[in-house]
Parts: structure tokens; C-alpha cells; sequence
């Protein structure tokens, strides 16, 4: 019989022997993955797709957003690879996207990619608190265990979260706790909330390394970043609110403008492949790709077996149709 090792090892082997074909030339990405992430997947990726120079612009959600829109009648990319899906189901970007079946994109669930091949998500990432544990201690602080706990003015000046007009994060927070609480307590739930809330930062990782360095007792975060600084040493403890751990997909496609689709395509196809499906346990909670193993130090951290358990069952065309309604009225009762 042959060992689960042996088997991934032919079918990494397999699906670079099948990629090896097709004109080299050059890939523009744009995406809103982490730069860490990203010089581990291009480094792997480059060594896959030996003759493919692969560009890569980072922005945050928001603005890449904004990017792609302002570029939308001469784009300069060739795929967006990891963006929030609920960005990438605006039909302005819609309309500038071409329909592609990458290569293993028929083994993910119907949940995991867009009708007609628009878009396939590989990875995803859901909310978390980071709590310090040695703050809380000094303060007399009780532990948090929901979205509700945080609103206790006795958090009051504890609490940072980062910004949802400028991250996904952000705004899949938000939106989990107005799609499970109704628009109305939602908002007020926002409001009260906004009273504990030192500051909200662009990016929705910082709020963990703010937790984490001391500055404040609790970052709403992502449940990779409080997996990452368990795993490195700090009193952090990760909490999954009970009472709505809103998720989001990071979305891949392929632009029509594309003047390297062939280039373009391969690249894509690597997104899904064994190489990448075994880097992605490093820096995901959420891995799409039937098979990939929950990460050693995300068991350890406390995130379950099975996420989908603890995941608020978002409604990612709600989140989008609603998105700039929801970020001008955030902006105009909380936005600072």
C-alpha cells in the first residue's frame, strides 16, 4: 500500500511534470495576503514554475479594492490571487474577471469557489480575540468569551480592532455581528461596543501584536494571528467569540486583460497544488483543499479539528451588496 506520504509526493510530482509546459513570460498578482506569507508561496511557486517572473503588489483589502477599480479601464495585473471574496463579488470586479477552472478547483466544495469558475478560494481566515492573559491578570480583568463580554464597560480603553473600511478583517467582523444580531440591535450593539475601543487599526493582524506587546488587553484579530503568538511565547490566548466567529475566503481569478493568461493559468493551478496546499497549514486557519492537515500549533491553541463548527455561517452575497452602505454608515456613527 502506498503511504500518504508517498502518495502526496506523486502527486506534487505529477502536477509539476503536467505544469512544466506552456511560454514563460510575466505574472502580475495583486493580493491582500500577509508579506510573510507571500515570500513563502512565491519562493515555492518560482522553484515550481521555473521561467515565470511573478510579480506581486500587497495592498490591504480596501485599498486594493480601490486599486483595481481606479485601474479598471486599463488594468495592470494579470490575477488577483487572495482577496476577500466578499471584495471580489462587487460586480464592477466581476465584470473585469474571466471565468477560469484552475486545475483541483473541481475537489472543493461548491461553497469554495464562484458560479461558472469566476473565482476559487484556497484559504480563508476568521475572526479571534487576542487575549493577554498577564494583562488581564494585572487589571483584574474577567476573560472575555463573546462578542457581548467586550461591550462590559469594564473593558473600557482594552479593546483595539482594526478598521473596516481599510480591512477585511474589520469588515467581516463587523458584518458577522450584523448579520446574527439584525441591522438595528447590530448597529447599537456597535455603538456601546465603541465606547471599550482604544483605536481601530488599519490592518487585521496588528490588533493581535498590540494585545501581545502589552499596549492593550485585547486585539479583535484573526485566529492565525493568536495561533502564531501561542505558538511564539506570548501571553496570548486565543478566544473564538461565541455568539458569532465571522469568517472570510481569500478569492483567486483571472483577469481578462490578461495579456499572459497561459502564464496566468499556470500560476492559478499552482494555487491548488500539493506544494501549495502544504504551505498554506503555516499561516492559515482555514484551508479549503480537501485532505490538508490542521496545523500542529492550531490544535495546540485551541482552534477545533473541525472550524466550520465555530464559524458563523456568513452570507458572503449579503456581505457584498451591502458592503459600501455598511462601511459609509460605520463611517458616519463610529468611523475614527
Amino acid at each position: 500500500m502506498i503511504s500518504l506520504a508517498r502518495r502526496a509526493a506523486l502527486a506534487a510530482a505529477v502536477w509539476m511534470a503536467s505544469s512544466a509546459v506552456g511560454q514563460a513570460g510575466t505574472v502580475t498578482a495583486y493580493t491582500a495576503l500577509e508579506e510573510d506569507e507571500i515570500a513563502d508561496y512565491v519562493a515555492a511557486a518560482k522553484a515550481d514554475l521555473p521561467g515565470i517572473d511573478l510579480k506581486v503588489l500587497r495592498l490591504s483589502t480596501g485599498d486594493l479594492g480601490a486599486r483595481i477599480l481606479a485601474e479598471s479601464s486599463n488594468p495592470q495585473h494579470d490575477v488577483i490571487w487572495g482577496w476577500a471574496v466578499t471584495n471580489m463579488l462587487d460586480p464592477r470586479i466581476l465584470a473585469l474577471i474571466e471565468p477560469y477552472a484552475a486545475r483541483g478547483s473541481e475537489a472543493l466544495p461548491a461553497t469554495y469557489k464562484g458560479a461558472g469558475g469566476s473565482w476559487f478560494a484556497a484559504t480563508g481566515y476568521m475572526a479571534a480575540f487576542c487575549v493577554n492573559t498577564e494583562m488581564l491578570k494585572a487589571k483584574n480583568l474577567p476573560m472575555p468569551t463573546s462578542w457581548k463580554d467586550l461591550a462590559n464597560p469594564v473593558y473600557k480603553g482594552e479593546v483595539v480592532m482594526p478598521n473596516p473600511v481599510s480591512s477585511g478583517t474589520g469588515y467581516l467582523q463587523i458584518a458577522a455581528i450584523l448579520q446574527s444580531q439584525g441591522n438595528d440591535k447590530g448597529w447599537q450593539f456597535l455603538k456601546t461596543l465603541d465606547g471599550n475601543v482604544a483605536q481601530y487599526i488599519k490592518s487585521g493582524s496588528k490588533p493581535c501584536k498590540a494585545a501581545r506587546a502589552g499596549e492593550f488587553a485585547i486585539g479583535t484579530s484573526l485566529a492565525f494571528a493568536a495561533i502564531k503568538s501561542v505558538e511564539e511565547g506570548f501571553p496570548i490566548k486565543m478566544v473564538i467569540p461565541s455568539d458569532g466567529a465571522g469568517y472570510e475566503l481569500e478569492a483567486s481569478a483571472l483577469m481578462k486583460s490578461s495579456k499572459s493568461k497561459a502564464d496566468a493559468q499556470r500560476f492559478l493551478d499552482w494555487t491548488l497544488s500539493p506544494k501549495a496546499a502544504a504551505l498554506y497549514g503555516k499561516y492559515k486557519e482555514i484551508v479549503t483543499i480537501p485532505g490538508a492537515p490542521a496545523p500542529k500549533a492550531a490544535v495546540e491553541a485551541g482552534l477545533p479539528a473541525d472550524v466550520s463548527k465555530v464559524l458563523y455561517p456568513m452570507d458572503f452575497a449579503k456581505s457584498a451588496a451591502e458592503r459600501d452602505a455598511t462601511l459609509k454608515a460605520w463611517q458616519a456613527t463610529i468611523g475614527r
